[in-house]
């Protein structure tokens, strides 16, 4: 059986926020809008970097991939190395069953460039904003663990 080292991404990018130096290579200017009639979703978000904004908009084969479209879409014009990352796990586990549709869902998605494998998490009532705050993270840290190997050269 093969073994990975899976990375902890969410760790990392907690440790790497909370410093003063920290500057994001992208924001996600007012969220995403998600429209799911349960046959195409599609996503729409803004993102905000290197002083351009771009507005994409994306479907997808349900509403989490219709959100990882519109993302990678909108971030490969700036980050083309983002175009090597593949979603290869996705979870999302009911936190307190008791509660019913009410409850906290922690979303886990493992991602990978072809070299290097991470985890990122998220935890929110509302599963497809906790995933897609996962989705954001595990592209940021691509980045930046695409710029911290360009830095190493």
């Amino acid at each position: 059986m093969l073994n990975h080292d899976i990375e902890d991404a969410s760790k990392t990018l907690a440790i790497a926020r909370s410093l003063k130096k920290y500057r994001p290579p992208f924001q996600i200017v007012g969220g995403y809008r998600l429209i799911d009639n349960g046959v195409e979703p599609e996503a729409t978000v803004q993102i905000e970097s290197r002083g351009r904004v771009i507005h994409e908009a994306s479907t997808g084969n349900g509403p989490v991939d219709a959100l990882a479209s519109v993302l990678k879409k909108g971030l490969t014009p700036l980050f083309p190395e983002l175009l090597k990352v593949k979603l290869v796990d996705f979870r999302a586990v009911i936190m307190d069953s008791k509660r019913g549709t009410s409850t906290d869902v922690e979303v886990t998605i493992i991602f990978t460039d072809g070299v290097d494998v991470w985890r990122v998490h998220s935890l929110s009532a509302n599963i497809n904003a906790a995933s897609f705050n996962v989705l954001v993270d595990g592209f940021e840290y691509a980045v930046l663990k695409h710029a911290a190997g360009k830095k190493k050269k």
